[in-house]
């Protein structure tokens, strides 16, 4: 592992997430819950980086979090818990969702899966 690999990883996160806030305010809610899911993305496999030295090739939500589960049991509950998975998978539906299906997020659904990645993903995550 490299120390500037994994600072760049969290610096990148913690953009996307600042970026989806701003889109938010713009009402670009497509382009707010791809960032959210690139948010998790890039803080799970920091996290990982940095507790074993490396990090799948996967775009999986699901997987990030059962990896570094191995090392946090924590963050299981994110996969765990129906309700957390529901926000998990929608997240993990977004990657492609957002990129190349013609499906429209509304407004109410991406300010509810922000506030679960600000309250809920992000300090538990955090806390590995």
């Amino acid at each position: 592992m490299s120390f500037r690999e994994a600072e760049i990883l969290r610096r990148r996160a913690q953009a996307f997430l600042r970026n989806s806030s701003r889109l938010l305010e713009e009402k670009e809610w497509d382009l707010a819950v791809f960032c959210l899911e690139q948010y998790c993305q890039l803080l799970l496999k920091y996290k990982l980086l940095v507790k074993r030295g490396s990090y799948p090739r996967s775009h999986s939500l699901r997987r990030l979090i059962r990896e570094l589960g191995e090392h946090a049991p924590k963050v299981l509950i994110l996969v765990e818990d129906l309700g957390k998975l529901h926000y998990v998978a929608r997240l993990e539906e977004a990657y492609i969702a957002s990129r190349y299906l013609p499906y429209e997020y509304e407004e109410r659904e991406v300010k509810d899966l922000y506030r679960f990645v600000v309250e809920v993903f992000r300090p538990l995550v955090e806390a590995v």
